[in-house]
């Protein structure tokens, strides 16, 4: 990888070959997060915008020399990324705002944005010769895994918490993957699978763990950017959990400020549920993320529950060094944002992906968007992804089917009463 330059641990700042540490800094144990540095003189010379004006690859490997990852290995061939950035005029009339787009990652193969980097750890684990390829996840991971691994015949072992969305758990079946259901939380999951890596020495695809997971979420900053004709947003609204998304887009909006393609940094806006809200308490109370202790994560949006986010680090720094903010959010507003953005758009958002939406309406009733920015929602996972979710936020908005007997009489009745 001539791009990459090296390996950067995020706690003591050691930096390392890449060819010479597989997942994390080992002074710090398997929270050592590392950051891929790259060589932008390097990149510079052999990519710019205007070199990407005359590809026709819309795939995240659209930009593979800002990936890390041999060229000389075959990409999956899972069509993934350059998913659909939709302007809503009425979501921006509602909220007396200027210019609001949604960028809709339901629409990956496995209907969320963790195809973009599952894509790359397929890659990697490709590089390393691997038998068996491993993750733990609340079930979108495990899927986009599943899927990517299904379509290069790669064996792969999920870890998913039992409570998992039946539609999460019924695609890695489906896909044909060795699935573990653990009895407790995704930490627990989390954790297992670790166990399992260092057991087994299967390549491990946990996000923060892995390093190059980053570099694959990065993408959508990429796609964003570009899709509005390189003319960078002032906000980006995206759900936390773990915190690698967050993480990502703040990776991507730094690749493209560096190489002078974008002429700002978006401030990015990190949403949580307030039953899983690590990341809003640590950065609204100032806390060491390093030593403030897990806690007991509950909410309907299961993609962003999270008792410790193993991106913290990269989470706290999109944040902060955007001049960004956490927002906490009330699981009926993430429920209540579900048919609100689905009606607006024809999205249809999981509740993870709502709760962006639900993020920027509590922003906007704090005062903290003005009314002239320009401003990207993410949705981060398709509706179809869990079905309970959606048949709660219909019915806390009182929308019910109509039954009829099969005669226009009955019809008539039901027709007189709208």
């Amino acid at each position: 990888m001539e791009n990459v330059l090296n390996l950067k641990c995020l706690i003591c700042g050691r930096h390392y070959r890449p060819d010479e540490i597989d997942y994390v800094c080992p002074d710090h144990g398997d929270e050592g997060v590392l950051d891929v540095i790259y060589d932008y003189d390097f990149i510079s010379r052999r990519f710019s915008k205007e070199s990407l004006l005359k590809s026709n690859d819309f795939s995240i490997w659209r930009y593979l020399p800002l990936l890390p990852v041999d060229p000389r290995v075959a990409v999956p061939s899972l069509s993934i990324g350059w998913t659909p950035l939709y302007h809503s005029p009425r979501l921006s009339s509602d909220l007396g705002l200027k210019d609001i787009w949604v960028k809709d990652d339901g629409r990956q193969p496995t209907a969320s944005f963790k195809d973009r980097a599952s894509a790359i750890a397929v890659i990697k684990a490709k590089e390393k010769g691997a038998e068996i390829i491993t993750t733990a996840s609340t079930g979108n991971a495990a899927a986009a895994l599943s899927g990517l691994c299904a379509s290069i015949q790669q064996a792969n072992v999920i870890f998913v918490p039992e409570t998992a969305p039946q539609a999460k758990i019924t695609q890695l079946l489906v896909f044909g993957s060795r699935v573990i259901l653990v009895k407790g939380t995704y930490d627990d999951a989390f954790e297992l699978c670790l166990k399992a890596t260092k057991t087994y020495g299967w390549y491990n695809r946990n996000t923060a763990y892995n390093p190059y997971m980053t570099e694959g979420k990065k993408t959508a900053s990429y796609e964003i950017c570009e899709q509005l004709d390189w003319n960078a947003p002032d906000r980006v609204f995206v759900s936390v959990g773990d915190g690698c998304i967050i993480g990502g887009l703040h990776k991507g909006l730094k690749d493209l400020f560096t190489l002078g393609w974008i002429d700002k940094m978006p401030k990015l806006m990190g949403v949580q549920a307030a039953g899983s809200n690590y990341m809003y308490a640590a950065w609204k109370n100032k806390e060491d993320i390093l030593t403030k202790m897990p806690i007991n994560a509950q909410t309907v949006a299961d993609s962003i529950s999270a008792g410790l986010p193993r991106d913290r680090i990269k989470a706290l720094a999109a944040v902060n060094e955007t001049d960004g903010a956490f927002i906490c959010v009330e699981d009926n507003d993430i429920l209540g944002a579900i048919p609100e953005l689905a009606r607006s758009t024809g999205v249809f958002a999981e509740p993870a992906g709502a709760a962006a939406y639900a993020g920027l309406v509590k922003a906007v009733e704090q005062n903290l968007v003005s009314k002239d920015e320009t401003i990207v929602v993410l949705n981060t996972g398709n509706g179809l992804k869990d079905i309970t979710g959606a048949m709660q936020a219909v019915d806390l908005v009182g929308t019910t089917p109509f039954r009829v007997a099969p005669d226009l009489e009955s019809l008539k009745q039901v027709v007189a009463g709208w």
